[in-house]
């Protein structure tokens, strides 16, 4: 800082000192009070261009976190949509059985058998139409063959393969075969049941296939949140504003703007001294 000679009126070099200062508290000022009003402790590159860099890496990484979010969300829906139609399945298989077992005892005549057949066949082409029908977005859940690909991280993919459920898939050949004249009796109801329990076998493999897949999206989906609860933290801490502290320093600033103030205009009036060695 320059030094003064309150003798030499031409330069007021402390007044100058003094403003160069008041400058400096003024702009501490104002980069205070815009952290506080925008909540960001980096506003521009210039405050702290080492700082931005690393912030907008974390900000882009949370970012592709939150979409791995919400694939495995999706994904978990998709599935859940194929569980549900599977789960339907079993259900009518589990009912086919008991009819099954009905119409094998003798006490029933032919007119009950027959419309015990009624009812089976119209078992199986409600089976029929929950395989061909549930769908996901266009994508058929239980009556395709092929794999599904989810991006659950942002350089891997978990995989499902489809499989078909339909009455033909799970080999429900005499069941298909079934009419309104057919007869199930304890000759031949042990060809039928056979064809069930083989299918429920086949349905609940399919469902231990999607369960554990799903348990397995959950683990990933924990994981996934962790990482960006980390991440956004991380990114907070360097981006925003420390809003307690950045209030502290605001009314450090303002007082000195105050007594930075008050000190110019003093040192505008040391000059006037000099006047009295001309009375």
């Amino acid at each position: 800082m320059a030094g003064s000679d309150l003798s030499r009126i031409r330069s007021n070099i402390q007044g100058l000192n003094i403003l160069s200062t008041l400058r400096d508290v003024n702009q501490s000022v104002a980069t205070h009070q815009l952290r506080l009003g925008t909540g960001k402790r980096i506003n521009s590159a210039g405050d702290d261009p080492a700082g931005l860099s690393i912030s907008n890496k974390l900000d882009a990484r949370n970012r592709i976190l939150q979409a791995v979010y919400d694939n495995i969300g999706q994904a978990k829906n998709m599935l859940a949509v194929g569980e549900g139609g599977l789960l339907s399945i079993n259900d009518i298989l589990v009912g086919m059985g008991e009819k099954i077992v009905t119409a094998a005892t003798d006490s029933l005549g032919t007119e009950e058998r027959q419309a015990i057949s009624q009812e089976l066949e119209q078992m199986v082409q409600e089976i029929d139409d929950i395989a061909t029908q549930t769908n996901f977005n266009g994508v058929s859940m239980l009556n395709s063959n092929g794999t599904l690909k989810f991006q659950t991280a942002e350089g891997d993919q978990t995989e499902y393969a489809l499989s078909s459920f339909t009455p033909t898939a799970l080999a429900m050949t005499n069941l298909s075969s079934l009419t309104g004249q057919s007869v199930i009796d304890s000759s031949n109801y042990e060809n039928y049941l056979n064809e069930v329990n083989a299918a429920i076998t086949t349905i609940n493999q399919g469902l231990t296939t999607v369960g554990s897949l799903m348990n397995r999206l959950t683990l990933k989906e924990n994981n996934i949140s962790i990482a960006q609860t980390n991440t956004e933290s991380a990114f907070s801490r360097i981006r925003n504003a420390d809003m307690a502290k950045e209030q502290l320093e605001l009314t450090k600033a303002q007082i000195l703007q105050q007594t930075s103030t008050a000190m110019l205009a003093q040192a505008n009036l040391n000059g006037q001294g000099i006047l009295s060695l001309f009375g």
